[in-house]
């Protein structure tokens, strides 16, 4: 990509598109100040793996292996406890003081037991209509942030999901180092959620956990990124994938979180970066929402070493190549200057170019009311794609810059730098 300018990597389909080891790709190739996470949360399973050693990133930038910091920026939803077990996992994999490496924005929200157990309980709720949650209680997380600002009460409706009693501020990574105002908010939120999971969590031990975590981890205010910035090079780590984009996406299978690298941009403050897009040589996605080149042939064809079914996420799926959903991915990215390729050991060898529904022929994404009942009923046209590298340079006008052919670091390859 350059061994100089900031880089931002983003997913161009439903999440689990190798960015996770495009990072490491990225670190291990050149000087690379700090890894930026700039979305999302605990919910990011990012794999990489090293020869003998293999590690799910979940909240650590996947850059950690290859000896890079992290930072976790204001726009992530920070889960302590997930991140001190995180911490255990890396400790034995030869990772030394860990959460030494990792600093976080003192205004990212907090992730608590509370949220985890009152997402899991609606989406258990919602029996066949779920919508595929990681059950991690990301978008409880936002939601309950939401609450405040829209000065919502007990029993109103809010995004389509009732407040179960009175909400409070909503805990951030900075409350975690003030025990009063910490225990203030955990209570209003442990009340507001009592009607949906009752009383699981003590908040006393959860203002001990935090207050360790505050000791444990460096906290900053202001213009961190930009500090970073200009002391060297940045890359900017996205979780899941555009298509799941709170506001591009396909509702009511979301997140609740901007996927697109405008978190990014905006965190550099009108510094220049590369934009890097990945992309598996098929497409995939975990649960529910429309796959339309769906091929269950794939998945036996495919056999996948770090995706299975879970729990809340449901099965994982498999389609082949769609460039009618690439192409609304970039330009919901606003453009990418380079692509990442994974996976090209297990190409499909097809590609759909194109859509047919009501006997109409679509090349893009028509501007609908519901485009995902319209991706649920379309069928799409496929045709031959024997080289997938030459192909997608061809068909989104972008270069690739990097390249995958196996799980492993070494299986990785830093093409070309990005033209300005």
């Amino acid at each position: 990509m350059g061994t100089g300018e900031h880089v931002v990597v983003v997913g161009l389909g439903f999440g689990d598109e190798g960015k996770g080891a495009v990072v490491d790709a990225l670190c291990a190739d050149g000087p690379v100040t700090a890894v930026v996470r700039f979305n999302g949360g605990a919910q990011a399973a990012h794999n990489v793996v090293v020869g003998d050693r293999h590690h799910t990133f979940s909240q650590f930038g996947s850059g950690t292996l290859a000896g890079v910091p992290t930072f976790l920026s204001r726009h992530v939803l920070v889960e302590p406890i997930a991140l001190a077990t995180e911490s255990r996992e890396l400790a034995a994999l030869g990772v030394e003081d860990p959460l030494g490496m990792v600093s976080v924005d003192a205004d990212a929200l907090l992730t608590t037991p509370f949220h985890v157990a009152a997402n899991r309980a609606r989406e258990d709720a919602r029996g066949e209509g779920r919508h595929g949650s990681c059950g991690k209680g990301i978008g409880e997380t936002a939601w309950y942030a939401l609450l405040e600002r829209r000065g919502a009460a007990a029993g109103d409706v809010v995004e389509g999901q009732e407040v179960p009693g009175t909400p409070g501020s909503a805990p951030t990574v900075g409350d975690c180092a003030d025990p009063k105002a910490l225990r203030r908010k955990l209570d209003a939120l442990a009340r507001c959620y009592a009607p949906l999971v009752g009383d699981g969590h003590s908040v006393d031990e959860l203002v001990s956990l935090y207050r360790a975590f505050a000791d444990a981890v460096r906290t900053t205010s202001g213009d961190e990124v930009g500090r970073l910035a200009d002391t060297g090079r940045l890359v900017f780590e996205g979780a899941q994938g555009v298509l799941l984009d709170e506001h591009r996406g396909f509702h009511p299978h979301t997140t609740w979180s901007t996927v697109t690298p405008d978190n990014a941009r905006a965190l550099l403050g009108g510094r220049s970066a590369r934009v890097l897009g990945v992309t598996r040589t098929y497409q995939t996605r975990h649960g529910a929402g429309p796959l339309p080149t769906e091929d269950a042939a794939l998945l036996p064809r495919f056999p996948e070493r770090h995706n299975g079914t879970g729990e809340y996420q449901g099965a994982w799926r498999a389609g082949h190549l769609d460039a009618v959903l690439l192409r609304y991915a970039v330009a919901a990215c606003g453009g990418v200057d380079g692509l990442a390729v994974t996976h090209l050991d297990a190409p499909t060898s097809w590609v759909a170019t194109a859509y047919w529904a009501d006997s109409t022929r679509y090349t893009a994404l028509p501007d609908r009311s519901d485009p995902t009942g319209f991706l649920t009923r379309c069928v799409p046209e496929l045709e031959a794609m024997p080289d997938p590298v030459a192909w997608l340079e061809g068909a989104l006008g972008v270069p690739v810059a990097v390249t995958a052919s196996g799980a492993d670091r070494d299986n990785y390859s830093v093409r070309t730098p990005v033209p300005r």
